[in-house]
């Protein structure tokens, strides 16, 4: 008797510890079914808004190492980045992706590699080596211009290109620096402590302001970034930090060792000379003699411009620096990017704003920041104009036209802010005889 009970007890023991693994397989295969038609609706509202595809380092996945253990999706200090399809991860806004690295590092099979453009999309970069020395010899590149975007990236960069500068062996010549530092962003300042470090004479030259790229941020937005090692100062721990606190610990680094950046230096020509030295020719007319020369630019190099009639007035600007101080004006933003939206939604509290957009919807913009303007306009906090392009500007207004009107309008204005993207360098870069190829899916980082 007592045998059959505890025969019967076994029984239900293992019936309901088969029942409950029966319904763990169930709940994990649901919601795997459920994260899947999540995600490939994701994917198809990136596919519309033209998000899906890639414009420069992002992740490639290979999908026979894949595991599906969600670690990359975990990693990503990003939103919306990856996600997970059968089981299998996948990219959702390659467009947003700005190349952090660490869904690469976080997967525990090594099944992502970082790359650089798509078998479709080529992306022009300049030809660097490991070193990140260009095809001319003393020539170097560093940061966002060389394909890495991201500050902590680019910080090492500086560092490492300025490393192996120092290690370089060319010979000291009076009335020659060893290294003359284009540009003040993170890649440039990180290599100007590198620089001081290893005891080089050199020169930092910015064409605007210290911070580059970051310092045209307006100013409550929020760098996103990781700890980073700066030469010298030593490893900053850095989460969400503000564009403010940013540069803050930036001036603080480069007073605390006696580097001052030349602003408003803008270099218009490298001249490669006969003695294997560089000349640099500044369009304020001053020139430098060099060793050496780290180019540590942004991508854009130079604002892009309308190209209408009346741009060249003091009222039109390329960069919000202090938008809190910007009240009761009439200001009309152009372009339809993140840069754009995110300015047009810092001023519209205080101002009447105008967005106008050349396209028929935002294309590429953080989701973020597509849930937030499309609120601002239901609450019509600002307007926006699709579909338009400003034909002229004048002292009190600004003539635009719409396909929607074979008419141009005139709108009342004070203020206008253009962010439609800048030029690649690519003739400043070829003119300096540097080789500028198109860069189809190459492999950046593999474990």
């Amino acid at each position: 008797m007592d045998f059959l009970k505890m025969e019967l007890e076994s029984i239900i023991v293992y019936s309901v510890t088969a029942i409950f693994c029966l319904l763990v397989i169930w709940f994990y295969i649901r919601k795997g079914k459920s994260e899947s038609k999540a995600t490939l609706e994701k994917i198809e509202i990136a596919r519309q808004e033209g998000r899906f595809e890639p414009l420069s380092l992002h992740p490639y996945i290979d999908l026979n190492a894949c595991i599906g253990s969600g670690a990359c999706i975990t990693a990503c200090p990003e939103h919306d980045i990856l996600g997970l399809v059968n089981g299998k991860a996948t990219v959702i806004n390659a467009t947003n992706c700005i190349g952090h690295g660490a869904c690469f590092h976080a997967c525990p099979v090594e099944a992502i590699s970082l790359r650089i453009g798509t078998e479709k999309r080529g992306v022009e970069l300049p030809h660097v080596n490991q070193s990140y020395e260009t095809n001319i010899k003393g020539l170097y590149i560093a940061g966002e211009l060389g394909g890495m975007g991201l500050i902590r990236n680019s910080v090492e960069q500086g560092k490492m290109a300025v490393e192996n500068i120092a290690k370089s062996g060319k010979s000291r010549k009076d009335g020659v620096l060893d290294l003359v530092i284009i540009g003040a962003g993170p890649a440039g300042i990180s290599g100007s402590l590198e620089a001081k470090k290893s005891g080089l004479r050199f020169t930092t030259l910015e064409q605007d302001s210290l911070g580059g790229t970051v310092f045209t941020f307006p100013r409550s937005k929020v760098v996103m970034t990781n700890p980073m090692d700066l030469p010298l100062f030593g490893k900053v721990k850095l989460f969400d930090t503000s564009k403010e606190e940013l540069l803050n610990i930036w001036k603080e680094a480069l007073g605390k060792y006696e580097i001052t950046i030349q602003e408003n230096t803008k270099i218009e020509k490298i001249i490669p000379l006969l003695d294997d030295t560089f000349k640099l020719v500044a369009t304020n007319g001053n020139t430098f003699i060099t060793n050496h020369v780290l180019i540590a630019i942004g991508r854009r190099g130079s604002p892009r411009k309308l190209g209408v009639p009346g741009e060249d007035t003091f009222k039109v600007a390329y960069r919000l620096l202090e938008p809190e101080r910007i009240s009761g004006k009439k200001i009309i933003v152009v372009g339809g990017g993140d840069s754009a939206v995110e300015s047009a939604m810092l001023l519209m509290d205080q101002n009447e704003v105008i967005l106008s957009y050349r396209k028929e919807q935002f294309a590429r913009i953080k989701t973020k920041n597509s849930k937030s303007i499309e609120t601002a306009i239901n609450q019509k906090k600002l307007q926006v104009i699709f579909n338009s392009e400003v034909l002229s500007i004048n002292e009190q207004d600004v003539l635009i036209k719409t396909d929607a009107s074979s008419d141009a309008k005139i709108v009342p204005n004070d203020l206008i802010y253009v962010f439609i993207g800048g030029e690649l360098p690519t003739d400043f870069l070829k003119n300096a005889g540097i080789e500028i190829t198109k860069k189809f899916g190459q492999i950046v980082k593999k474990h």
